[in-house]
């Protein structure tokens, strides 16, 4: 089962490909191509050849490229490739390293293909590989530009490319914990998170989930707050965020003084979850890039409640005008607001409805 989430647009795709009918560029026969954030579609299928590495660190898009039989995984260090194409996300610091990367595996000579809608940024991206690469080719079409360059070590800034390299390590945001660019509020702490975290109880108890857990705030402070629980579970959807969640709730547990069992998941919870939990927190999300998409927060209370144990607890935090009352009355015998702050709510929900 695939989850909830936005497909990409099926323009986006045909104009990555344009240069290979539009412009002297050819596939390599022998496969050997490197898509970075890879989406499955349409477009893709038709023309992807056997040898082709799809990597995508979102969890239900991975699945969806797995699904339709592509090779999904993580380039070595070392591989090179003829043709790396990239789908570059939104945050440009996120960008500029995942063009650092198609740059590396590019080297020698390969080339670097890109496309972004217009109304993404997509002339400040192109000027971003111009910068690293040199000389870029661009078309236009479908309301996207599509650009690429060669990677050679003698037209390529190296200082550039080390730089945009480091862009994507863990680092420590402004409130202390360690983040990355691109991970949802990954330079501060999200003032939804904050409020659920202000008012979890301290008896909260036994094995403890966080659906969506992001870098790990909420995870961290599930630990320093709630002194009876036994075990914790985070589970997130996109890979890049699982380091720095790990390294967050070690150090957690390193300052509560006490020992916990807790275990990192990359998962996509709207698939359900195959065990049971006391107390599940959440954040969920209810947009995917531009597009609003309520129905996520909805799944992920859905997918809660088949993950509770009878009397378990679903502490939840949401945007104030997101109809999700009904939702949990579907699926538990109590539901109380707690309290509504800053355009925000946070909701306890006990008693999973057979």
């Amino acid at each position: 089962m695939i989850g909830i989430h936005a497909s990409v647009p099926d323009a986006v795709l045909d104009a990555l490909f344009l240069p290979f009918t539009d412009s002297p560029l050819r596939l390599p026969a022998d496969g050997n191509v490197l898509f970075l954030r890879a989406r499955d579609g349409y477009r893709l299928r038709e023309v992807a050849r056997p040898g082709w590495l799809c990597e995508q660190s979102f969890k239900p898009f991975a699945d969806a490229l797995t699904h339709s039989g592509f090779t999904v995984g993580e380039a070595a260090l070392d591989a090179r490739f003829k043709v790396v194409m990239v789908l570059p996300p939104r945050q440009r610091e996120e960008a500029r390293a995942l063009f650092a990367r198609a740059a590396w595996h590019a080297d020698g000579g390969g080339v670097v293909l890109v496309c972004v809608p217009n109304a993404e940024g997509a002339k400040s991206a192109q000027s971003d590989l111009e910068a690293l690469l040199g000389t870029v080719n661009h078309l236009s079409k479908h309301k996207c530009r599509v650009f690429w360059g060669q990677s050679q070590l003698a037209s390529r800034d190296a200082s550039l490319l080390e730089t945009w390299r480091a862009l994507d390590q863990p680092k420590t945001n402004a409130a202390g914990y360690l983040s990355r660019p691109g991970l949802f509020a990954w330079d501060r702490v999200d003032a939804a998170s904050e409020l659920l975290a202000m008012h979890l109880p301290d008896d909260l108890q036994g094995q403890v989930a966080d659906f969506g857990a992001g870098y790990g705030y909420l995870a961290a402070q599930i630990i320093a707050r709630c002194p009876h629980i036994t075990a914790l579970d985070l589970y997130e959807a996109e890979a890049r965020a699982l380091e720095p969640a790990r390294l967050n709730a070690e150090r957690a547990i390193r300052e509560s003084g006490r020992e916990l069992a807790f275990a990192v998941h990359w998962h996509d919870v709207t698939v359900g979850i195959g065990r049971r939990y006391d107390v599940i927190v959440s954040n969920p999300p209810f947009h995917q890039g531009r597009t609003d998409l309520p129905e996520l927060g909805r799944a992920f209370i859905a997918r809660a409640a088949n993950a509770l144990v009878p009397q378990g607890r679903l502490w939840l935090v949401a945007n104030r005008h997101l109809p999700y009352e009904s939702t949990l009355a579907a699926h538990f015998e109590q539901v109380r607001n707690v309290v509504m702050q800053k355009g925000f709510k946070v909701i306890e929900a006990r008693g999973v409805r057979g």
